[in-house]
């Protein structure tokens, strides 16, 4: 069965590659889907993010998220003893938060400003294409980049992510009479379709017994094998510094709950969600929520000490947040635009139908010792102004 906006090129790929195969793991699919060469989601022309496009991020609701996170960053360099920095970005998008942080700092923090170094790691050409156009300022004036991860080697500052690891490609699997099964795609009559299989990746049993959690009888759950090895690798090419990892997740506990039947796997396309991976292949976004306990302890092994970890809403509080928007407030001089200005902005706050609390924040760091990071302010030393919202 196919639809609007299908790609037809990249389901007789599938369907081939399937039929070679007899069944591919449903991670095999899903990265095809996101990532084939010409017709993946990510990979090929689209309008992705945005009003026009199927989602929204944190840095394409306001420019304040970023300016936010400069500020994290600016206490990092000050941490690390103000010399040469990297902010090594991956999965940039059309390059909205580095360019507010960028610009935060040339305005804010000009002294950083002039030392650091700007780094894009970045697959898709389209979104290439778009970081172009949109940080021309700053390509000219050379305070950014593009490159691939091993030129990282031994960076000196913050490898930065702002909803990158929830779209690598997962595994699911289902508990069936206490065994776990693994879901593989087939070729059927209508389409693609389901097929549970006997558990023979040693990968996935690994990963299980690394976070002590799985899902319980009858419920499905996703395991990111690619998580743990962009955790690894990340940790080898940072030599001193941090990793600021943003995306929506739960600890292991949490993300694999009694009542978490049908897992998180989810697809969005023009702004609503659904849970149809084998409709409009290539054409929408495929994500799952990630484990953050198994992104802690790979990094633990490989030498990152966990120094934050928490909801978004409180790390956004932590750097200033409130005061951020009644400063934005008071230069705002007509009252719709000021209310509409306060609406834009609850979003990255509020836990019920914004990012506040599904997404989270992770920072690590290596030689970095224990600091107090700005973002760890806590809010009841906040004081909220009556009435503000």
């Amino acid at each position: 069965m196919t639809t609007a906006e299908e790609k037809p090129e990249l389901r007789a790929s599938l369907r081939r590659q399937i039929e070679a195969a007899g069944g591919i793991s449903f991670a095999d699919f899903m990265a095809e889907a996101l990532y084939h060469p010409q017709f993946g989601y990510y990979t090929s022309a689209r309008q992705r993010i945005g009003k026009e496009g199927d989602f929204f991020t944190s840095s394409s609701v306001h420019s304040l998220f970023g300016r936010l996170i400069a500020r994290q960053l600016a206490q990092m360099w000050q941490l690390l003893g103000k010399g040469s920095f990297v902010i090594a970005e991956q999965g940039a998008g059309e390059g909205h938060l580095c360019l507010d942080i960028l610009t935060a700092l040339e305005e804010e923090f000009p002294e950083f400003y002039q030392l650091v170094e700007y780094r894009i790691v970045e697959i898709s050409p389209d979104h290439q294409r778009g970081q172009a156009a949109n940080l021309k300022k700053y390509l000219d004036a050379g305070r950014l980049a593009w490159c691939v991860m091993e030129e990282l080697q031994g960076m000196q500052g913050c490898f930065l992510t702002n909803e990158l690891v929830d779209a690598f490609p997962v595994h699911l699997v289902e508990k069936r009479a206490g065994k776990l099964l693994e879901v593989f795609v087939v070729n059927g009559a209508e389409g693609f379709e389901d097929e549970l299989r006997p558990l023979g990746n040693q990968a996935i049993q690994d990963y299980f017994r690394l976070v002590d959690a799985e899902p319980a009888e009858g419920n499905r759950g996703e395991v990111n094998l690619q998580a743990l090895d962009w955790m690894r690798q990340v940790s080898a090419l940072l030599g001193k510094g941090f990793v600021l990892t943003i995306d929506y997740g739960y600890p292991a506990g949490e993300l694999f709950a009694a009542y978490r039947r049908a897992g998180t796997l989810l697809c969005y396309h023009r702004h609503q969600s659904n849970e149809e991976p084998y409709l409009r292949v290539g054409s929408q976004d495929i994500t799952a929520h990630i484990d953050f306990t198994a992104l802690q302890l790979i990094g633990e092994q490989q030498g990152l000490e966990t120094l934050y970890f928490g909801e978004q809403y409180r790390f956004l509080l932590g750097l200033g947040f409130l005061e951020a928007l009644l400063e934005l407030q008071s230069r705002e001089t007509d009252p719709q635009r000021a209310q509409a200005l306060r609406m834009t902005l609850k979003n990255l706050i509020m836990p019920e139908g914004g990012m506040g609390e599904s997404f989270k924040v992770l920072i690590q760091g290596k030689h970095a010792g224990r600091p107090e990071l700005l973002c760890t302010r806590q809010i009841k030393d906040i004081t909220l102004p009556a009435g503000m919202f």
